[in-house]
């Protein structure tokens, strides 16, 4: 595939920015899509900024699925931010159309890419610095969960198929085990066996959406710290950004996915185990935060599964690593060789780690459930 670089010009001709564009750099630490920051200089004020994405082809097959989900979304958000008094303009996402009017632009390789004005005066945090900066994080995703719950989430398309479907990525796993296309499988058999032997916990949740226990609800599905525009002066979560795999879903793997990135101190591709482990106090203080912005959306049950929201996304995430890595790495963007192991076997030793404080995290639960 082409780089990103060589179609940077034509795409940026492509929106109508109004105003000069006078710089594109890279800009983020995202590992599936290739973004920009855009400055343009208006004649009568000052910079403005713009972030171009050219979306990744290998994670969306579907382009033109995924933008209308995220036009309708955002759109649908921008009516909730204005009644409920707020600024739509920093509080939600807006798709800058083409040229042509239409919600991306298609370059000449077949690549699609999008635009959408910077929201200034925000910071990401790669890391839950303080136990503030992870409640405020909770509390913005808690709050999409309240403005989305009455949106019919089963109009959405399913822009990567199957995406928390945890069984499908189970079968998927023990399949590219079988294949070993690369030889790697002898070097990871410890990290093999460990998701193997939770073969059973991949059907928790399935099973009690199967049963009508979980409802099906508009979920973000990639709730990562990073996910959240901080305002600079606040400290506050003011904007929930990536909406790639807005879909159908969970509830609860939007919590555990937040749990599995942010309750810990290490990076996702920490080497040294011993630093990574499930830090209670953060898992505590987001669990409250994320249930005062969700402001009684979430229904008896989904508060009671939090703690396998979180297992169980740290699980599959660890499970996606591994996958990529024994298929070579085609999926996750890698810095150097065997970074796909690493941030697996941090995964598995973040999901070993709930399973020892289990008792504790669903007494935090049950502390933290407010009243009816």
């Amino acid at each position: 595939m082409p780089t990103a670089e060589q179609y940077l010009k034509e795409s940026l001709a492509a929106f109508d920015f109004g105003a000069p564009v006078v710089g594109a750099l890279r800009f983020g630490q995202g590992h599936i899509n290739d973004t920009f920051v855009v400055h343009t200089q208006p004649e009568d004020a000052s910079c403005r900024r713009f972030i171009l994405q050219r979306m990744s082809p290998a994670a969306f097959k579907h382009p033109d699925l995924l933008m209308e989900n995220i036009v309708n979304v955002t759109e649908y958000l921008e009516r909730m931010i204005t009644q409920s008094g707020g600024d739509p303009n920093r509080e939600a996402l807006r798709v800058l159309r083409t040229r042509d009017g239409a919600a991306f632009y298609r370059d000449d390789a077949g690549c699609c890419w999008r635009v959408f004005p910077f929201v200034e005066e925000t910071i990401c945090y790669q890391s839950a610095e303080t136990p503030a900066l992870f409640a405020a994080s909770g509390r913005a995703f808690g709050k999409f969960q309240r403005l989305l719950r009455d949106y019919p989430a089963e109009t959405l398309h399913e822009t990567i198929p199957r995406f928390h479907d945890t069984e499908n990525r189970l079968a998927n796993f023990k399949k590219a085990v079988t294949a070993d296309v690369l030889g790697r499988a002898a070097g990871c058999r410890e990290e093999i066996e460990f998701i193997l032997a939770r073969e059973a916990d991949c059907s928790a949740a399935l099973q009690a959406q199967r049963e009508g226990t979980l409802p099906l609800r508009v979920t973000h599905n990639d709730t990562k710290l990073n996910n959240i525009l901080m305002d600079r002066n606040t400290g506050e979560g003011i904007c929930v950004i990536d909406l790639d795999t807005v879909m159908p879903g969970l509830s609860i793997n939007d919590f555990g996915d937040s749990i599995r990135f942010g309750a810990n101190h290490c990076a996702e591709d920490e080497t040294d185990l011993s630093k990574v482990s499930l830090d209670l106090e953060l898992f505590a203080v987001y669990t409250a935060a994320f249930l005062e912005g969700a402001e009684g959306t979430l229904n008896d049950a989904e508060i009671a599964y939090l703690p396998w929201g979180a297992k169980l996304m740290t699980l599959e995430c660890g499970m996606r690593f591994l996958t990529d890595h024994l298929e070579g790495d085609v999926y996750f963007h890698i810095q150097r060789p065997g970074q796909n192991l690493d941030r697996c076997r941090t995964q598995c030793k973040l999901v070993s780690d709930m399973e020892s404080n289990w008792d504790e995290l669903a007494a935090i639960v049950a502390k933290s459930r407010p009243s009816r």
